[in-house]
């Protein structure tokens, strides 16, 4: 009797290792389409199908999330897809929300910032989409070479015509309050930042979205080792088998998410990570009500 119950245990743990694996094969690609799908699903999946507490689901999606975006954005920063100084902005002052997102997180009854989450999650959706359908004449900016075409004045930021970014007093003010509210949300939720930084950089700065998740990867590799060390300073505890797992099939998926992204259309990439976003959200409400 004793002897089958160790087998069962022994199978239980091999199937949750081999979970991990597939959640973060699934977390890598979200990354590489979307820029900051990744840590959408992450914390669901650790939640609901790993049956983690959501404070350490928090810290875990971080690590893991963080991790893998580092690897995607030393790869694009190779390629000359990264908007190098724009993303250290934005990344500097996400690093200076994260632990205040951490402190108030530990303040929050987990079934509210459940649900706080889902709103978080519908309203990205929302303004990706509107702004994917105001868009449409720029479904081809990926040329067959490969070059992305310059982006667009943004909601804050003006652009040259080289379309190099112009960093204005009014630009710089939008920027650095969109990235320490990435730092709070990163911090409060896991949720690396790509969630706001992908939209803030396309709805600010006038970025494709295509370049747009080349940096944030950066910002969110950045964003989220800062949320981590809080975390931990903060004497929280950090699953690093699952960690390390996710890591493994997250940079797996994550080429298999670049290669995809490569071939889709902005307004296509918009809608899709739209689509997803609300999909999740549904869930994660579905499953916060019942």
């Amino acid at each position: 009797m004793e002897q089958s119950r160790a087998s069962l245990r022994a199978q239980w743990r091999l199937g949750v290792l081999a979970l991990a694996v597939l959640f973060g094969v699934a977390m890598g690609v979200a990354l590489g389409l979307t820029g900051g799908g990744g840590s959408i699903i992450t914390v669901p999946l650790l939640i609901y199908g790993l049956s983690m507490p959501l404070r350490q689901a928090v810290a875990v999606s971080l690590a893991a999330v963080g991790t893998t975006a580092l690897v995607g954005a030393i790869d694009r920063l190779r390629r000359g897809e990264v908007e190098v100084p724009t993303g250290l902005f934005f990344a500097v002052a996400g690093m200076a929300g994260a632990p205040i997102g951490s402190l108030i997180g530990r303040r929050v009854p987990e079934g509210l910032l459940l649900t706080l989450f889902a709103a978080l999650m519908l309203w990205v959706a929302f303004t990706m989409w509107r702004k994917a359908s105001k868009r449409s004449d720029e479904a081809a900016v990926v040329h067959p070479s490969g070059q992305v075409a310059p982006a667009v004045d943004g909601v804050a930021c003006r652009r040259d015509p080289s379309g190099r970014l112009t960093m204005t007093s009014r630009c710089a003010a939008y920027m650095a309050l969109a990235g320490i509210t990435t730092g709070v949300l990163s911090g409060l939720f896991g949720v690396g930042g790509g969630l706001i930084v992908v939209p803030a950089l396309v709805l600010f700065s006038g970025m494709t979205i295509h370049r747009a998740v080349a940096t944030s990867l950066l910002v969110i590799a950045l964003i989220s080792g800062s949320g981590v060390a809080a975390k931990l300073l903060a004497g929280e505890s950090l699953a690093a088998g699952v960690t390390l797992l996710f890591v493994l099939g997250g940079v797996f998926g994550l080429g298999i998410g670049t290669m995809v992204a490569r071939r889709l259309s902005t307004v296509a990439l918009q809608k899709a990570f739209a689509i997803v976003i609300v999909a999740v959200a549904v869930f994660v409400i579905a499953k916060s009500v019942l």
